[in-house]
């Protein structure tokens, strides 16, 4: 097959620890994430909550090419406080953090089930690969070799970032539900909490939108939520290539303002990787302390930007089908 970018023609070799310095980013931050309480994060949430209410009760009043791109970004942002609260933000108290950070202003995706998933994915040595990582963009090779050729071409304009704009967030919602329907379907306990859950806060979301704030449900889709998702995917396009070694699979994307803040920071990304107990507000200095520790971990893969995707555009940044996975999966 022939090399598309992202894809290491060769092994990678590993990096003893003693080379890639990470005992010393490891102490990097330190002190910011064993406070009892964040106070950024907890302003942080409050402000989006506070912000997402006068928006959507300002609907009616501001012109609709203002309101519903703020609340598109700020559908992103709360995505990413929603990541920040499921790594153990802003408090030692898992209940308390998912009373905060569960209600679905996004309306489509259950917090508990996104927490589940999500652990899942650091699950480092499996970053990438088909039916291991629940993030992965990747697909089986041998369900690639039997997948039809209208399918075949939806998988690969999804590896462009055209595609991961417009197509990416209903191709994600429709694999999620679906495996999480599957769970449902068998009794699985934790998925019908996460759904329980999420129902309840729906139901608010949904009375609050179309009762309170007056908003038409279908606009409030189509103009916030789903340019919201697509949003978001920018971040997650790039942040994770294939590489025989494991480190060198999640990527540092730096000189991203505003988009650092937006993403709270998972630009950089290996540090959240390698220490997701960090705070969102401690990863530039734990980067900056020891930058070249962290791009000796992660292999240098490194943008400068999130402007360098442009150039994949409209064509694939890497094939759909996982070149190693097929084989690593006969042999397990």
């Amino acid at each position: 097959m022939k090399s598309l970018p992202h894809i290491s023609d060769r092994p990678i070799p590993s990096l003893p620890a003693s080379e890639t310095g990470l005992d010393i980013p490891a102490r990097a931050g330190q002190g910011a994430a064993i406070r009892p309480i964040e106070l950024p994060t907890v302003a942080l949430g409050l402000g989006l909550y506070a912000t997402w209410i006068g928006l959507t009760l300002s609907w009616s009043v501001l012109p609709l090419w203002l309101v519903a791109p703020l609340l598109a970004v700020l559908l992103c942002w709360h995505q990413h406080f929603q990541h920040e609260c499921l790594h153990g933000h802003p408090t030692r108290i898992t209940w308390l953090n998912t009373a905060f950070a569960h209600w679905p202003i996004q309306l489509w995706v259950p917090y508990l089930a996104f927490k589940r998933d999500h652990m899942v994915h650091h699950r480092d040595e499996h970053l990438t690969e088909p039916l291991e990582d629940p993030e992965s963009f990747f697909v089986d090779a041998g369900d690639w070799a039997r997948t039809g050729p209208v399918w075949r071409r939806i998988r690969m304009a999804n590896m462009t970032l055209l595609g991961r704009l417009t197509l990416g967030p209903i191709l994600g919602l429709a694999g999620f539900w679906r495996l999480e329907i599957r769970r449902l379907a068998r009794g699985d306990a934790y998925a019908w909490k996460a759904l329980a859950l999420y129902l309840a806060g729906l139901a608010a979301m949904l009375a609050y939108l179309t009762m309170v704030a007056e908003i038409p449900l279908w606009l409030y889709l189509l103009a916030v939520v789903y340019p919201g998702a697509a949003l978001a995917n920018v971040r997650t396009f790039a942040e994770h290539r294939l590489a025989e070694e494991p480190g060198h699979r999640t990527a540092i994307v730096e000189n991203t303002w505003p988009f650092g803040v937006l993403f709270l920071f998972n630009n950089l990304h290996i540090v959240h990787h390698t220490r997701p107990g960090l705070p969102w507000y401690a990863i530039p200095e734990a980067y900056r302390l020891e930058k070249d520790a962290w791009q000796a971990r992660n292999g240098a893969y490194v943008l400068k930007g999130y402007r360098r995707l442009l150039r994949y555009l409209v064509r694939p940044i890497a094939a759909p089908p996982h070149p190693g996975y097929a084989k690593r999966h006969r042999n397990g």
